[in-house]
């Protein structure tokens, strides 16, 4: 059977706040998927990561530069594509479901490459715009997250 991906976006500066949402987001998604794939450097992806790795899962930095390096800490598998922001597709590609966490311009290309290819994506106090399904709480996530991978 093929291992689940989870794909989780939004910004590499963020507050406290959301810092805390995504660990705990990262925490309860380990519970229903094997693998978490992002964009791999600071703010949301570190603290996902940090999350996810804390509930056993294994994590997929996908980097912007050529240095794995550049990966954070919590990352198990860096991916340096060298590719900058044009990265952002193939965090969207490699994930069955994708959670938007706040972010700028960079999350809102991810959420739109999700709908282009038809990937569900999920905004938790992320963009609210036709097409992204929107929830308030880690809990609804993880919800909805075990819908679309029945």
């Amino acid at each position: 059977m093929q291992k689940r991906i989870i794909g989780v976006i939004g910004g590499h500066n963020c507050t406290k706040e959301v810092e805390q949402i995504a660990q705990e987001l990262g925490k309860e998604l380990a519970k229903v998927v094997d693998i978490l794939a992002c964009g791999g450097l600071s703010g949301v992806m570190e603290a996902v990561c940090q999350g996810f790795k804390s509930g056993n899962g294994i994590t997929i930095g996908i980097i912007p530069s050529y240095n794995k390096n550049d990966a954070n800490k919590y990352v198990d598998i860096a991916i340096p594509t060298g590719l900058g922001l044009a990265r952002n597709v193939l965090v969207v590609k490699t994930a069955d479901v994708v959670v938007a966490l706040p972010g700028e311009a960079g999350t809102l290309s991810e959420i739109a490459y999700c709908l282009q290819f038809g990937v569900p994506v999920i905004s938790l106090g992320s963009w609210d715009i036709p097409g992204v399904i929107k929830v308030e709480t880690v809990e609804q996530v993880v919800g909805k997250v075990k819908e679309f991978l029945k």
